[in-house]
């Protein structure tokens, strides 16, 4: 039985080698189990790469690929199960923020039929900030996208091989992978988890990132965003149905004046608002169209690893070879 570990990595220079001598010392001691590590370098500026190479050297159950800029997470990660051969498949960070005995209790979660394992965060050891915005995150999907996302939330998982090719055949863009797996229905089990304080470098999960996954969530999973064009423009047509009765009242009463001026100015930069966030929703689906439009594809591999090390294995062959030829013909 073969379990490959999926590791997407972005800035973690310093957490590498910790990381693999813990998986080392963790994981691979259950002989049981035949295992891989895939890491994808996701356009790291500082020598992640650098030391992926020096771990794969050591090591050949390391498969190491590098994109050839950031793509975001979700595309390295996916490049990851691209390449990974497992039966199943565990994606897990690389900031030695959660446990690596949760990949045993998930891989044993899978044997027992699940074909998704979810690790669920019941508590955090960082700082309120974080906290807040992560359930803030977690509660609206759960309201507007998926009633079965965990409190919690989760970052770290397990798909089997077949739900693995189901997520390889979706192609989307600009959409969050967590909801990917779970519109896609399989069958889940769950293992729970306190994520642990970040002790080494330093996260690069940017405002900007958390904002933008909100978005990829919201316009790639709910109605949400047109649910609230609608119900804006049903409040603004009827607002403005009771303001031409009342002024149409008014009028007949003799009581206007040019007095009126403030407020018809609020209500004409009122529904100038309203008529620039309603451009500005559709603009995204019109956008987000677009994108998938193009058929880009998610990510571009620059370099593989393994090739350098096949070639060199080739090599180390063919002189093999040769130092057989030359015997054979020292006994002739």
């Amino acid at each position: 039985m073969k379990i490959s570990v999926v590791i997407p990595v972005y800035f973690n220079e310093d957490n590498l080698v910790p990381l693999y001598e813990d998986m080392k010392d963790k994981l691979f001691t259950w002989t049981q189990y035949e295992w891989e590590v895939v890491m994808v370098n996701d356009g790291s500026k500082d020598n992640s790469y650098g030391v992926m190479q020096e771990l794969a050297g050591q090591d050949e159950r390391l498969k190491i690929y590098s994109l050839s800029r950031n793509f975001g997470s979700d595309a390295a990660v996916l490049c990851g199960l691209a390449r990974c051969t497992g039966d199943c498949a565990v994606v897990k960070a690389a900031d030695l923020q959660e446990p690596t005995e949760l990949v045993l209790e998930m891989v044993e979660s899978w044997k027992k039929g699940n074909n998704v394992v979810l690790a669920v965060r019941t508590a955090r050891e960082e700082g309120r900030i974080q906290t807040m915005f992560s359930n803030l995150y977690y509660w609206i999907v759960r309201k507007t996208a998926f009633p079965q996302m965990p409190k919690g939330g989760f970052d770290v998982f397990l798909l089997d091989k077949k739900v693995i090719s189901v997520l390889m055949q979706l192609d989307e863009r600009n959409s969050a992978m967590t909801g990917q797996i779970l519109w896609s229905g399989f069958r889940t089990g769950y293992v729970y988890y306190t994520r642990l304080q970040r002790e080494i470098g330093k996260s690069r999960w940017t405002l900007r990132k958390k904002i933008r996954l909100v978005m990829d969530t919201l316009f790639s999973f709910s109605t949400l965003p047109i649910t609230v064009v609608l119900g804006i423009g049903t409040v603004s047509c009827v607002g403005a149905l009771i303001w031409a009765v009342y002024v149409f009242v008014c009028r007949l009463m003799g009581e206007i004046d040019v007095q009126g001026w403030t407020t018809l100015f609020v209500f004409n930069l009122f529904s100038f608002g309203v008529i620039m966030l309603t451009l500005g929703i559709l603009g995204e689906y019109l956008w987000r169209t677009f994108d998938a439009s193009r058929n880009r594809p998610p990510y571009i591999e620059e370099d593989d690893y393994q090739r350098g090390r096949a070639g060199r294995n080739a090599v180390m062959d063919a002189e093999s070879r040769k130092e057989d030829k030359r015997d054979d013909t020292d006994l002739q």
